[in-house]
């Protein structure tokens, strides 16, 4: 599958935005989607993970209660809603699918979309 990150932008701490993550393929309704981001010098970072039809999703402690993740397989879409944006926000997220193993870790992921950089200034 083929994954394009979409959404990003430059916004101030306290605004929203909304992240998309397309996928081709007839099979993306199986997988299990993912959102992490990357600050500059530091590790890539699970954010959230939403299981195959919406079953159960899961959130990193720094974003739970502001971040949303969900998906609308009828259009291979899964979106990040981040609200009460924060400076230490500010990264490259990335769309990944397919996780076997750890869904917080980068390494269970098999497909990963290009990244979209997000900048919250304060």
């Amino acid at each position: 599958v083929q994954l394009q990150a979409s959404g990003g932008g430059l916004v101030q701490a306290g605004d929203s935005l909304r992240l998309s993550c397309a996928g081709s393929g007839r099979t993306f309704s199986i997988y299990r989607m993912a959102w992490f981001r990357q600050a500059p010098g530091k590790e890539r970072d699970f954010v959230a993970a939403i299981a195959r039809s919406a079953t159960r999703v899961h959130y990193a402690d720094s974003v739970k209660g502001r971040f949303t993740i969900s998906r609308d397989d009828a259009r291979n879409t899964v979106y990040l809603q981040m609200n009460s944006l924060r400076p230490e926000d500010t990264a490259v997220y990335y769309c990944a699918a397919d996780s076997r193993g750890d869904y917080t870790l980068p390494r269970s992921y098999n497909y990963w979309g290009q990244g979209t950089l997000v900048t919250v200034s304060s």
